[in-house]
């Protein structure tokens, strides 16, 4: 597992670096000449900065707008996202919120006693760490008269305090057990609380639209428990499209060899990346298969990486990878490399409302491994997948593709992923592709 105290030695470690190095400059000052001072001072800077890069975890956090817009004639990127959110015609969706697993937050993000009000599957939810340890989330919303019980709520013990009243409701089943100023609490006194997990550093809620119980579990990996595989780092992006689209691309194989041949130090910007470092080229192959029973809610892509150089492989960099979906909201991308060694990268990817998805990507890795390995290899990866960020922010879904037979994966991935959706299942009721208002 990972925690703040693992997340921050290092930078905290810089920091101590640098406030010695400044002190002793300080004292020392009239003793020396400027140059010495200078250098003394730069030289105090890039061990502090050289620690970071090669120990401290990676940490690439994006706003909506930060990444998949193109900015033109003068505008921001914000403006530009505002634009395409408004112009883009949305096409014929599937229904918006799959039944299945969403991460909610990361573990070390949320300390014993401490509560957090976020927004998943578009509901405000308030998520709190009992004094027992225990994870729980509630609705956000008192049924009283409906203040935010994630917005300075106070936990005492498993239960969650109203901020406006003092009404108090249990993590396990929402039942209000106090109010502060009454004799009775009525029976139908509650809020609905989320079946919910924690495991490999995520907290997360199960989600189905007709209430029912999880139908599967999420897996724990040994590795990670056991701390043999120790945090290196996370991003998290937001991306503006349906859920659906983005674990199709596991199975859109072809993709790989058009959008993401070019070397990562072409950048992501889809109009240059191929104008550049032309010598420099990804080969991938892989392939995409769902599992079969009792693990129909799961499937696996196997991806063979080859970088070259000039056209010739430098198997240095040859990576292979077993990325398996867990449900419509959780992957385990598997990395084996026979001397830089293995590790996990589990990426969750959760609505936040019909079309705003938040895509995290945690990165799990062997502890005699240099940090700066995996913080390459998750750097890497966030380079190739905002190319995807780019692609998805700006198309449409289309529910009847056209097709050529070594497209076919992406039917069969279809009809996989369609196990996620029920009767009920919600669906976005207001799309302006059309001139009928």
């Amino acid at each position: 597992m990972y925690s703040k105290k693992n997340m921050f030695t290092g930078n905290r470690f810089a920091l101590i670096v640098v406030g010695v190095g400044a002190v002793l400059v300080l004292q020392y000052r009239d003793a020396l000449d400027s140059t010495v001072c200078v250098i003394a001072g730069v030289s105090v800077l890039a061990v502090g900065w050289l620690h970071r890069l090669l120990f401290s975890p990676l940490e690439v956090l994006r706003s909506p707008d930060d990444v998949g817009y193109i900015a033109e004639n003068g505008r921001s990127r914000a403006q530009a996202a505002n634009d395409v959110r408004r112009r883009r015609k949305t096409g014929e969706l599937p229904p918006v919120y799959p039944n299945g697993w969403y991460r909610v937050l990361d573990s070390q993000l949320l300390e014993r006693g401490e509560v957090k009000n976020v927004t998943v599957l578009g509901e405000q939810v308030a998520v709190f760490r009992g004094q027992n340890g225990r994870v729980y989330v509630l609705d956000a919303y008192c049924p009283h008269l409906g203040a935010n019980l994630g917005v300075g709520g106070r936990v005492v013990g498993g239960c969650l305090e109203c901020p406006f009243h003092g009404w108090q409701f249990r993590g396990d089943d929402g039942k209000c057990v106090k109010i502060p100023y009454a004799e009775k609490v009525p029976e139908f006194a509650k809020v609905r609380s989320w079946p919910t997990c924690e495991v490999n550093g995520q907290v997360l809620v199960w989600f189905h639209c007709d209430g029912e119980e999880p139908h599967w579990t999420v897996p724990e990996h040994e590795e990670v428990i056991k701390g043999e595989w120790v945090y290196r780092g996370r991003t998290e992006h937001f991306i503006s499209a349906h859920i659906q689209e983005i674990p199709e691309n596991a199975a859109d194989i072809a993709h790989l060899a058009h959008l993401h041949t070019p070397s990562i130090v072409s950048g992501v910007d889809l109009r240059y990346m191929k104008k550049s470092w032309g010598f420099l080229r990804h080969e991938w192959k892989a392939q995409w298969e769902p599992e079969s029973e009792p693990n129909q809610h799961c499937s696996q892509m196997l991806v063979n990486h080859v970088f070259k150089v000039f056209g010739h492989d430098w198997h240095l960099l040859d990576v292979h990878v077993v990325a398996r979906q867990v449900g419509p909201g959780v992957v385990f991308l598997l990395f084996n490399h026979s001397f830089l060694g293995r590790g996990l990268i589990m990426q969750c990817v959760t609505p936040v409302e019909p079309l705003l998805q938040c895509v995290s990507h945690v990165m799990f890795y062997q502890s005699n491994i240099l940090p700066v390995v995996p913080k390459f290899i998750l750097k890497a990866e966030c380079i190739q997948f905002e190319r995807d960020v780019t692609i998805w922010n700006n198309k449409k879904y289309i529910s009847k593709p056209l097709l050529v037979k070594e497209d076919s994966a992406i039917q069969k991935h279809r009809r996989w992923y369609s196990q996620f959706y029920s009767e009920n299942s919600p669906r976005l009721q207001y799309q302006r592709d059309t001139l009928d208002f």
